[in-house]
């Protein structure tokens, strides 16, 4: 263990121990002659007495030696040092909230037993609902890109740099065969298309690198738009020189939160590359100032920009914040088994807060009247690659309403299987500026719910579940009430 959490574990026993005497740090210090400053800096675990120091302490508290340098803790503050020895403050990105490690620590000095019950309420959370290491360090990166708005100025320079040094010109389509010629004349790739084939377990996979002969293996069936982002996505890691990264697209799992930062940095520059600023917002602006909404304008510039439908998506989610001051929004990836009735949440992002459609971990039915539900039932009976679609969703329990796109494609990497990408944008008095066909007729307007448990709409045709959820709610709400009335007559 680290010196400075063996010394906080020490002053967590001795602070416990005192407690439990009923003496004050006064007392303590009238009792062992030690100055009460001195007791202080050791409670918080900011000092480690010498060996006569403990002795004498261990005396006076009429406590063992051994079990004063033990680091094993009591049941009730037994999390507080599993988590110390588990390192796992080190696991946090608490650098990017500004937030220093010093900082825990003297909260748990300050208060171990709230602390304590804190922890045990997150593990028990975290058991509940599966939620692994991965997955927190997900949620982290979440909190990350929400906090900047997703938008990374640095990147996006990094970008235009690297694009001037390479002679990439960014108003015309970048193609996979010129980022190829890049990673294999500057940074010493091979590309190798025949290997994953040979392994059936590799078949949800599109790349692996290989760092020792910088290597990497490339799936053979992947189509030009997801080539050029795996070969944008290299050169990012290379030109941006990350070297704790993920050797695996799509990932495997992570060992750290910086192989998942850096992953997300790749990702990023390659969107920005693919997808190039300037280029994007010419676009933003001709389909914005229509009259009529253009339903053609997303499948469009996906063949303009060499791109996927979620790569697009999620390069919209960088520009609208930052240069439309459109804030409010929300990307969901859903994934869908054809024939089936299961529809999933495998991405999101919410911007300046949570909005109403987000992801439910507790088995419940996702609302059938989202428009990203729709498109995925509508390609699972069509012979089309890329279906396209739009609507306004009005969420009446909290009086809510969003602009939302979505695209449906099937996944080319599992059979009979499908995905939806959504943009949804609240509507408020900045987007009905900004969005002139905003009003067209020919955009429908659908009541919708989160999920059908929790869901208040009486009449839908659609329903998958009953509202349990919300009839427990309500009959709280009814029992609370009468509580109030009788607590009112009888006082």
């Amino acid at each position: 263990m680290e010196e400075e959490y063996i010394k906080l574990i020490f002053g967590l026993k001795l602070k416990q121990i005192r407690t439990k005497r009923k003496l004050s740090l006064f007392g303590l210090s009238k009792l062992s002659g030690l100055s009460k400053s001195y007791l202080n800096e050791i409670e918080k675990g900011k000092k480690y007495p010498k060996t006569d120091k403990i002795a004498l302490l261990a005396e006076k508290l009429e406590v063992p030696y051994d079990s004063m340098v033990s680091l094993k803790l009591d049941k009730n503050l037994a999390p507080v040092g599993e988590l110390l020895k588990s390192k796992v403050l080190k696991e946090l990105p608490l650098d990017l909230f500004g937030i220093k490690e010093s900082d825990l620590i003297d909260i748990v000095a300050n208060a171990p037993t709230k602390v304590n019950a804190f922890i045990g309420t997150i593990i028990e959370i975290a058991k509940h609902y599966n939620f692994g290491k991965e997955n927190f360090y997900l949620a982290s990166l979440r909190s990350f890109q929400e906090a900047s708005n997703n938008f990374f100025p640095e990147l996006e320079e990094a970008v235009l740099n690297f694009s001037k040094a390479y002679q990439i010109k960014l108003k015309k389509t970048v193609s996979s065969i010129e980022l190829e010629e890049i990673l294999v004349e500057e940074y010493g790739y091979t590309i190798n298309n025949d290997v994953l084939t040979k392994y059936k377990e590799l078949d949800k996979l599109r790349s692996i690198f290989v760092p020792k002969t910088k290597t990497l293996l490339v799936a053979h069936h992947i189509d030009e738009a997801q080539r050029a982002f795996i070969y944008a996505k290299e050169i990012g890691y290379n030109y941006l020189n990350i070297e704790e990264r993920l050797y695996t697209f799509t990932w495997i799992k992570f060992n750290n939160f910086d192989q998942v930062l850096n992953n997300f940095y790749a990702s990023y520059f390659a969107g920005a590359l693919v997808i190039p600023r300037e280029s994007i917002k010419k676009n933003i602006d001709s389909f914005l100032s229509k009259p009529k909404f253009d339903k053609t304008f997303l499948a469009g510039i996906k063949n303009n920009y060499n791109a996927s439908p979620e790569s697009l998506y999620q390069r919209l989610t960088n520009i609208l914040p930052n240069d439309y001051q459109l804030e409010n929004l929300f990307f969901l990836r859903l994934s869908h088994k054809g024939g089936s009735n299961h529809f999933e949440i495998t991405k999101e992002l919410h911007l300046t807060h949570q909005h109403s459609p987000h992801g439910n971990e507790t088995n419940e039915k996702y609302c059938r009247r989202w428009v990203a539900i729709r498109v995925l039932q509508d390609i699972a009976k069509s012979s089309d690659e890329h279906l396209m679609d739009v609507q306004i969703s009005h969420y009446p329990n909290d009086g809510l309403s969003y602009l939302i796109f979505s695209s449906a494609t099937a996944d080319p990497f599992k059979k009979d299987e499908y995905r939806s990408v959504s943009l949804g944008l609240l509507i408020n008095t900045e987007l009905k500026k900004k969005v002139k066909f905003l009003d067209d007729p020919s955009i429908k307007t659908y009541d919708v719910g989160v999920t059908c448990e929790r869901c208040a709409i009486s009449d839908c045709e659609v329903r998958q579940s009953a509202p349990t959820v919300l009839k427990r709610q309500q009959q709280y709400l009814k029992t609370e009430a009468v509580v109030d009335e009788l607590q009112k007559k009888f006082s």
